[in-house]
């Protein structure tokens, strides 16, 4: 194994990876005293993913670690909690389900449910699939991209690559680091990152006057429904520009095989106006979409519940419950090393609560109450900030996330060592000069 061999936790518990030697002689790893550790099943520009098995349940998993130096290097910390608050906050049969995230000093390991069918891209590079199989996966790829998009989640990077095939050779999407959240919308509607795989991108992003987050992904769907069918990509050139002009104006031509009815489905999945390109409802009812047709449901799926005033528009509603989850992140991870004064034995509580206050305000409050009671700040970072006092009895950590342009989440952990059971200095001290803040 790789670079993972010989860290320690950034815990303070006594996890750490130590080599083991198996029956099977596969797993030789132990992370954290909980998993033993496999072969690479695959590495990008900044993550690993191994075959890994849970040493208590034997079940097999997939173990992908990431380089927080690559990642603080590449500016992209706030990808990387928005990528794991999505995958915390999704569960569907037809997407990959994160179990858990840990951390050590230099590197997060998202343990994850493993597909042991590995990609569908592999399978169709052998050959062209049958239009029954076709349509068998499109449609469970649709059931997980309708959830995803119900939940203001869009992918934004779907392609046969970012497809597995679990035992059961039912499809899993995964890879959700390019995915976008409703409370990105730009006032206009629209989204305006640049992102996404050549072969696979929407017209519209090619224009960069924003796009609907639904319609490029169903722009995807209709590539990888026709690689499935036909074997090769709709839109190819050598030249990269070449290619984005045919994908611009539209320009594929589907195999002689391909059926009338598939025709007609991936005409308007393919086309190239986002304001006539099919909807996902209208993909539902679709002849041929509908023939073996059977309802998946999703799992139950909301850890948490966030209560917003009676006043709330239906839309307000919905943006802060979407944004809520984004923000519910593991506490495993710890990219700003705000936390690490939260270790121990001690339990750590954790409170949060909406607000229409601006983040400068509540941060200025907390440093307030601190100073009053003669308490340090003893970091800031951002919109973050940790407190400390009793001589190191009393530990408090502040992070604010903007949910909407108007709203905030505040979550507040902390720790008072030695404190009766109602934690009495954040009880009776911090928490009544928030309360004026509170939604």
């Amino acid at each position: 194994m790789p670079e993972i061999l010989h860290e320690e936790s950034s815990s303070s518990s006594s996890a750490t990876t130590t080599t083991t030697t198996t029956a099977g002689g596969d797993f030789k790893l132990n992370l954290f005293g909980k998993y033993e550790v496999g072969k690479l099943l695959g590495c990008g520009a900044f993550a690993k993913v191994y075959h890994a098995r849970d040493i208590r349940t034997r079940q097999s998993v997939a173990i992908k670690t990431v380089s927080k130096a690559k990642i603080l290097k590449g500016g992209f910390t706030e990808h990387v909690k928005r990528e794991i608050a999505i995958m915390r906050m999704l569960r569907h049969p037809h997407i990959v389900r994160l179990h858990e995230v840990l951390a050590t000093k230099t590197k997060i390991y998202y343990v994850m449910e493993f597909a042991k069918g590995g990609e569908l891209f592999t399978k169709v590079t052998k050959g062209r699939f049958s239009e029954d199989l076709s349509r068998r996966y499109f449609q469970q790829l649709i059931s997980a991209v309708d959830y995803c998009h119900s939940r203001g989640v869009y992918h934004r990077d779907l392609k046969l690559e970012n497809i597995l095939l679990d035992e059961n050779w039912d499809l899993k999407v995964t890879d959700f680091g390019l995915s976008a959240v409703s409370d990105q919308i730009q006032p206009d509607g629209l989204l305006h990152t640049l992102c996404g795989t050549p072969a696979y991108v929407a017209p519209e992003i090619l224009e960069k006057k924003g796009y609907n987050g639904a319609k490029v992904d169903i722009w995807s769907c209709g590539i990888i429904l026709f690689v499935l069918n036909a074997g090769y990509l709709p839109f190819t050139d050598s030249n990269l520009m070449v290619m984005y002009r045919k994908i611009y104006k539209g320009e594929f031509r589907c195999p002689k095989w391909t059926s009338h009815g598939l025709k007609m489905l991936l005409t308007r999945l393919l086309d190239t106006n986002p304001e006539t390109r099919i909807s996902i409802e209208q993909i539902r009812n679709d002849p041929w979409f509908r023939k073996g047709y059977k309802e998946v449901k999703s799992y139950l799926n909301d850890e948490f519940q966030l209560k917003t005033p009676a006043s709330s528009s239906s839309d307000d509603v919905g943006k802060l419950l979407n944004a809520f989850h984004i923000i519910s992140l593991s506490s495993g991870v710890n990219l700003s090393g705000l936390l690490k004064c939260l270790g121990g034995k001690d339990t750590v509580d954790v409170e949060r609560f909406v607000s229409a206050e601006s983040a400068e305000r509540i941060m200025q409050r907390i440093e307030e109450v601190a100073k009053a009671e003669g308490m340090r700040v003893t970091g800031k970072n951002g919109a973050a900030v940790r407190v400390e006092g009793q001589n190191g009895k009393f530990v408090l950590v502040m992070e604010i996330n903007r949910l909407t342009e108007k709203v905030v989440i505040v979550e507040v952990k902390r720790k008072e060592i030695g404190a009766g059971p109602d934690r009495e200095i954040w009880k009776l001290k911090f928490k009544p000069q928030l309360s004026e803040f509170v939604l």
